[in-house]
Formats: C-alpha cells, structure tokens, sequence
C-alpha cells in the first residue's frame, strides 16, 4: 500500500531531479480514482486523495440528495442523508470515505506504473526545456560516433547526442571519435522517435556565432551583423554595421594582424571571408558586396528589384566570381538581382554621358576580402 517510504520518494524525486511533487500527486490520484472506479464499478462516484502531510491515502463517494433515488451508484434519499447529517437538503453532495483494504494491492501497482510513466515524461519536458535554451547557440562538443556521412556529438552538460548530418559539414571536414568540435545548435524538436538535436558547421549561423565569439565589438552590439551570405568551404560574405562613428568596423573585425579574422577562418578550413561595410544607399551596399572586384558604376531598378552593374573588363571575372559565386553571394547579400556588365559593353555615348551623371562609388580594395594571414601583410597593426 502507499505508505510513508512512498511520499518520501517523492520528496527525493523532487529534490535530485527537480521533478514537481504536487504534480505527481494530482497525476496520480486521477489514475487511482480511475483504477477504483474499475475495481467497484465505472457507475460509482468516487476520488481519491493523496495527503503528504499524513502520509496516507483517503477513498471517497459521493452521492447527491434526492427526493426520489432512480441511481443508488450517485443518488441518496433525503431521508438516508439526514441521518448522518440531520441539515442535509435537497441537491446536496454527501461524501463518504471508503475502506482501502481490498484496494491496497491494485492501488500500490497503479502508483508505480504512474510515477514511472509521469517520471519518463517530466524527465522528457526537462530535457527539452533545458536544451532549448542552447537553440542557436555555439558549442565545443565531443564526437562521439562516425554513421556514415552523419556524425554525432555530445552535448555538453547532458547524456543526449547532436546528430550533424552531410549538407550541415564544412566540406573538408574530417572527424575521429572523441575529437573536439564547434557546433552551431541550429534545430531542436521532438519526434517519435525522441528527441533530435540538429548541428551545423555550414549553416550561416554558425559564422555569426564565431564573430561573437571572436571579436568582442560584434558580441557587445556595437558592430551589428546586418547579413551573412555563404557557400561553405569556399566563400562567405558577411555585412557589417555601426552606428559609432569612431568604430572601424573593417578594422575592428580584422583584428591586431589579422588574428581575430584568421582565428574564424581556420576554424572555417580556410573559407575565405569578404568583410562587407553595410550601407543605406543600394548603390553602394552593392558596390561593395562585390568586393573583391573594382565597382565602376550602379543602376538599380527599385520595382523590379534588380540592379545592373558596370566593372572594368579586366574585373569581370572576378566581380562574376567561379562559377558566378561572388555575384551569386553579393545577391543574396543585399537582397538584390545583379547583373554584371564590362565597361565595354557601354557605348561610347553612353559612356560618356553617364561618366558626368552617374553616382560615383570610392573604389573598393582587395583587402576588404580575407582567407590567410598574406592577405594581410599590408595592414598596418590595430589596437583592439
């Protein structure tokens, strides 16, 4: 029967596990009514309550007060009612405490089959709850099996794994049990199966987290990330921001020798990394976008969302980008179609009359593209 070692399991529940013993409680007196209701019959009014105070386990049926009784299972005589309470009256609700004796084997079983089940299924929200809170969140995990193209690693701080499949890998990524690796937490959701926790190394929030990580600016907000745009393992494009006048956002991303920006790119195998300065004026957020590449002119076309650029000869391909990745990564940057065009692909008219009328954009410097530390053999040193 459920007895004073019952109740104090329930305390220790409570207090190692953070399970809610009222709760429990309440979970299972609905499943001991239900179980007594099968025991003596489904017509039967009854409840059971629980009192943690006494240690004990209390069994009542109620009747309601009626001039005529057409249900004896939920019905008592005025006549019959008076006789325990002489003030009883007409819709009133007698209660009556039952005997446990027979019930005492069936109730004990109930209670464990309940507490495992509530057990399971608290422990269950717990873990959710306190796993959601590393939802887009960085991590050092250790990899604790190779299935394939899908690696698994260990969520520090629980027994639960993060599985990173394929298309969530650098490519170049090479992993061994018991390595440690950087992992963005990009999903988290139950299944029937349990709970998935979902990984990346190529998603873009993976690059953000490591410039929060890595430069101090980007972490207090005084450098806002406005956009990443990326093909893993080869090129990302990240547009950068700050509404402090006295803050380098180029500089400050950089880092004294390049060390902040060299440290994102290793862990990245290498990916090269374009530092974008964001801007209001189109014209010159796409200009700058195709950094690398020397900008000469750009025309936008506001309802159809689309731009056309002008770039030397010589820098058409390196505006275009292999495989048309640097276009492709400046549009999904600004938010804009681009298309490139030569300088000689203007007429000479034209040429000569959109050189007087056309905005003109400060021309753009290769040092505004990283991807090793010769790159930026130039830089002068910076005070972080």
């Amino acid at each position: 029967m459920i007895n004073k070692d019952f109740f104090k399991a329930l305390d220790d529940l409570e207090a190692e596990r953070k399970i809610d013993k009222d709760t429990f409680i309440k979970t299972l007196e609905t499943a001991l009514t239900s179980a007594y209701k099968k025991m003596y019959g489904e017509a039967k009014s009854a409840m059971v309550r629980l009192i943690p105070e006494k240690s004990t386990i209390r069994i009542y049926s109620y009747k309601t007060v009626v001039d005529v009784v057409e249900d004896p299972d939920k019905e008592i005589s005025l006549a019959d009612a008076k006789l325990n309470k002489k003030s009883s009256k007409v819709g009133d609700v007698v209660m009556q405490e039952e005997t446990t004796k027979d019930f005492g084997r069936i109730a004990a079983q109930t209670a464990k089959q309940v507490v495992m089940q509530k057990l399971r299924e608290m422990e269950r929200q717990n873990a959710v709850s306190e796993l959601s809170e590393k939802e887009d969140e960085l991590l050092t995990t250790i990899v604790r099996r190779v299935d394939g193209d899908n690696v698994y690693v260990q969520i520090p701080g629980t027994n639960t794994e993060g599985v990173m499949m394929k298309n969530d890998q650098i490519p170049g990524d090479k992993f061994n049990v018991g390595d440690r690796v950087k992992v963005y937490v990009k999903k988290i959701k139950e299944s029937f199966k349990g709970l998935q926790i979902q990984v990346s190394r190529s998603n873009i929030g993976f690059v953000r987290k490591l410039f929060e990580l890595e430069i101090p600016e980007v972490a207090s907000g005084e450098i806002k990330i406005k956009n990443i745009a990326r093909d893993a393992g080869n090129r990302a494009k990240v547009a950068l921001f700050t509404d402090r006048p006295n803050v380098d956002v180029i500089g400050a991303c950089v880092g004294n020798r390049g060390t902040r920006i060299n440290t994102i790119i290793n862990e990245l195998n290498g990916e090269k990394i374009d530092l974008v300065e964001y801007s209001a004026d189109p014209l010159e957020y796409i200009a700058r976008a195709l950094s690398p590449a020397k900008v000469l002119s750009v025309e936008t076309n506001d309802s159809l969302n689309m731009s056309q650029v002008i770039v030397p000869d010589d820098k058409l391909s390196l505006a275009i980008g292999r495989g048309g990745q640097n276009v492709r990564l400046a549009a999904k940057l600004t938010g804009w179609k681009i298309d490139v065009k030569p300088e000689s692909y203007l007429k000479p008219a034209q040429k000569a009359e959109e050189t007087e009328t056309e905005y003109e954009l400060t021309e753009l410097s290769d040092e505004d593209s990283f991807d090793s530390m010769n790159d930026l053999e130039e830089l002068k040193p910076l005070d972080e």
